[in-house]
């Protein structure tokens, strides 16, 4: 049976979960030393995290292999904290910049790539916001299923205009915003909690959301009184994060394609890369 992986590598899976032998050009990768690779590979199922533990080590050791088979001398880095290269990361990071050079996106690609995606290189929607927290604690189903209730009716006494939102959120809110009549100010991305973040953008400007917005502290009447609209960036803003993002794909794709022109040049048992016979296409 064959997966693919994120990467693009196919990875032949055991037809069982018994952990095979797995071996480059005769050396043995270990099964101690996947065993600990693993908890670099996070995985639903443990035979996901045991290929990609031993993927990852076979490509590490193809790497290593070329470097010693280029004569590569290994020149450890160290950062202003201290911290220094092992010789294997030295030789690993050398052979990958000797051998995989890319050329780097110019103007008109960058150009290109702005006017297909417009909607990306914008400024993000601002909302100045209110709102009324029934709190609950996640896990207590009774307490949550009370606070929606009572989220719930004050929306409805707020549409009736038998209620003030700012009376309400002063005696009934557990949020310290409370005290400034449930006022949160002007909020941006990242500012509140994701799925509060989600439902202002289906609340309109000036109204209250039709139904409470449930999130890990309760239960929220939520006030849009303005939405502030994100603007479009301008090309020459955003030019440079461009240019890195499409620099970093194509040296990524690079760095694939070599690995997989190693891995058709090796002996590989016990898991499968995808192999190139061609020589790194630049």
């Amino acid at each position: 049976m064959t997966a693919v992986t994120a990467n693009g590598c196919a990875v032949k899976a055991p037809i069982t979960r018994r952990q095979v032998e797995v071996k480059v050009d005769g050396k043995v990768i270990s099964r101690a030393a996947i065993a600990r690779e693993i908890q670099n590979h996070p995985a639903s199922k443990p035979l996901e995290a045991w290929l990609a533990a031993a993927r990852a080590l076979v490509v590490r050791q193809l790497l290593l292999d070329e470097a010693r088979r280029l004569a590569i001398a290994p020149t450890p880095l160290a950062d202003t904290q201290g911290r220094r290269e092992t010789d294997e990361e030295a030789l690993i990071r050398t052979v990958v910049e000797r051998e995989v050079t890319t050329p780097t996106a110019g103007d008109e690609e960058c150009r290109r790539y702005y006017d297909v995606n417009r909607k990306r290189f914008r400024s993000a929607d601002l909302y100045e916001v209110r709102h009324i927290l029934i709190a609950a604690a996640p896990g207590d189903a009774e307490a949550r299923a009370k606070a929606r209730a009572e989220a719930t009716a004050l929306i409805a006494a707020l549409d009736a205009g038998t209620a003030k939102f700012a009376e309400i959120a002063a005696s009934c809110s557990a949020c310290p915003s409370a005290r400034t009549g449930g006022s949160l100010g002007q909020i941006g991305p990242g500012q509140t909690v994701p799925e509060f973040e989600s439902a202002l953008g289906d609340v309109a400007e000036g109204e209250i959301s039709p139904a409470p917005v449930e999130t890990r502290y309760g239960f929220h009447v939520v006030a849009v009184d303005r939405r502030i609209e994100g603007r479009e960036l301008p090309f020459d803003l955003v030019r440079e994060r461009i240019a890195e993002w499409l620099d970093e794909k194509v040296r990524r794709t690079a760095i694939r394609q070599y690995i997989g022109m190693l891995a058709g040049r090796a002996r590989i048992k016990g898991i499968e890369l995808a192999a190139s016979a061609s020589p790194l296409t630049q």
